[in-house]
């Protein structure tokens, strides 16, 4: 994790950090008040140790309140064991989080959205949780939490910390089952985290149309005029050599739309049917013709 990142106060880049991380702490809190703590799902982290606490005591602790009781003391922790790493933002972050969602939840009550459909709650519990986490990575906050926890973690154990996030979580989620015993919360449980994590990574990198191709033709020059000519792409041709015959080839490797990638096939198809493709998901492309390297550094600061 990067160490903290600071912008100007009252600057461009001030306002745009601490809108997300406002925008991304109420839509994470909406996730958990409409959808996932009616259901009683423990979806990992500090605030399913508060559901878990809110319903066995008759919603007379608040998930919120739990929440931050959990956060202000692990990030002092995780100051005092880790550095730096934890700045005003992840502050305001789990404090808005812990405000809106207690603060809804005395609005709204404990009842969902929508009723009898747990799974339907569950699925769009995790998009709304997983946006609003996305928002607030982008401002270069934490969520705290079993974040902080697994950090410190791995450190000392040297795990990678996906996985001991995974090991925190799962944990967290058996204490649901123990708590309430019921089978289906743990499954419903584990929908939202998977649907969680998707969605801060769509946040946080978009949905990608982009396709990068490597293509093998004794046709590449065909292929290749049609690619600056008809795509007006660029490409690069690489040296390559065959396994099995040991044969000189030349690979083409080019990025391009899903729209430009059926133009492309259908065109390889018909001048020479035994090329080679291997068609990627990009999960980014920067550079001209795509999203420039400028405007990426720009947004992630």
């Amino acid at each position: 994790m990067a160490y903290v990142s600071k912008e100007k106060l009252f600057s461009r880049k001030w306002f745009y950090a601490y809108s997300l991380i406002l925008v991304g702490s109420f839509v994470m809190a909406a996730g958990f008040v409409f959808f996932i703590t009616p259901y009683k799902l423990v979806p990992g982290g500090v605030y399913g140790i508060g559901i878990v606490l809110y319903h066995i005591t008759d919603e007379l602790i608040p998930v919120g309140l739990t929440g931050l009781a959990f956060n202000i003391p692990l990030t002092i922790i995780g100051v005092k064991l880790l550095g730096p790493r934890f700045g005003v933002k992840t502050i305001v972050g789990f404090i808005m989080a812990s405000v809106f969602m207690d603060g809804l939840t005395w609005f709204w009550g404990n009842r969902p959205l929508v009723e009898d459909e747990a799974l339907l709650s569950s699925i769009f519990g995790g998009i709304l949780v997983g946006f609003g986490l996305g928002l607030v990575f982008k401002a270069k906050a934490s969520s705290g939490g079993s974040t902080i926890m697994a950090m410190i973690a791995t450190k000392y154990t040297r795990v990678p910390i996906g996985q001991t996030l995974m090991v925190i979580d799962s944990i967290i989620v058996l204490f649901g089952l123990i708590a309430f015993r019921q089978w289906d919360i743990p499954l419903y449980s584990w929908i939202v985290i998977f649907i969680t994590a998707k969605m801060i990574d769509v946040t946080m990198e978009g949905f990608s149309y982009e396709k990068t191709l490597f293509i093998i033709s004794d046709r590449y020059q065909d292929i290749s005029n049609k690619i600056l000519n008809d795509l007006k792409r660029g490409g690069t041709l690489l040296d390559g050599k065959g396994m099995y015959n040991n044969a000189e080839k030349k690979i083409i490797f080019v990025n391009v739309s899903r729209r430009e990638l059926s133009i492309l096939t259908e065109y390889i198809n018909e001048i020479d049917p035994r090329a080679f493709l291997t068609v990627i998901e990009a999960s980014e492309i920067l550079g001209e013709g795509f999203k420039s390297l400028e405007s990426k550094v720009t947004d992630s600061h």
